[in-house]
């Protein structure tokens, strides 16, 4: 019992950082799956780990127009949003949610997720198993996140982030062998999360609760 009380502590702690970055105000080897349907296939660009200082062209604004009335509606809604923390806090989801992933940690998944999107990560990770295969990847930088879109329906607020980000992704068998990547050059890769929340619910996480790719 004092174990349990334990692991529902740090849950709890763990749940309360990701709420304080995600919006309030101080005012892969594999692609994640997406619940919806099949996408087409990613481009791959591959850089050396060690040019990625030489960061990609600055973006001058962080809400695209096509999100701002949402973001509007959103800030009248809850005075306590704040932009820029979201986007401080979404690109710490963003970490958390490919770390959990890469290692199969499916009870962190849980409360970063909706359903449908975590058991399409447990789905991706049963395969994973199956096939003996341990994905040892590293989030190399986050270069750019931006807000896509936003909207209000009701109390229930989505944001969407455009995350540009270079990934170190290697795939292991069960002996350990590198059977595909590698650990010296960085995939370029592009994502499109939603997050949502009820807005003024007792939950005060918001949760991935769609992903897709550019």
């Amino acid at each position: 019992m004092f174990l349990v009380v334990i692991l529902a502590m740090v849950a709890g702690f763990m749940a309360l950082q990701l709420y304080r970055v995600l919006g309030k105000r101080t005012g892969h080897e594999q692609p994640l799956p997406k619940p919806a349907e099949d996408r087409a296939p990613l481009t791959v660009v591959q850089r050396p780990i060690e040019a990625i200082a030489e960061a990609r062209e600055p973006v001058g604004r962080s809400v695209e127009p096509k999100a701002e009335a949402g973001i509007r509606a959103i800030i009248a809604a809850d005075s306590s949003f704040d932009v820029a923390r979201f986007l401080e806090g979404a690109q710490s989801a963003y970490r958390m949610i490919l770390e959990a992933f890469w290692k199969g940690d499916e009870e962190q998944l849980g409360w970063l997720a909706e359903d449908e999107v975590r058991d399409a990560f447990t789905q991706a990770i049963l395969a994973r198993n199956t096939a003996g295969h341990v994905l040892d990847n590293r989030l190399v930088s986050i270069e750019h996140a931006i807000i896509t879109d936003a909207s209000l329906e009701g109390k229930m607020a989505r944001i969407t982030v455009r995350f540009d980000a270079d990934i170190a992704a290697v795939t292991r068998d069960g002996e350990s062998v590198v059977i595909a990547g590698s650990m010296t050059d960085a995939v370029e890769t592009h994502d499109i999360w939603t997050f949502a929340r009820t807005l003024k619910s007792k939950d005060p996480n918001w949760k991935l609760a769609d992903t897709d790719e550019v």
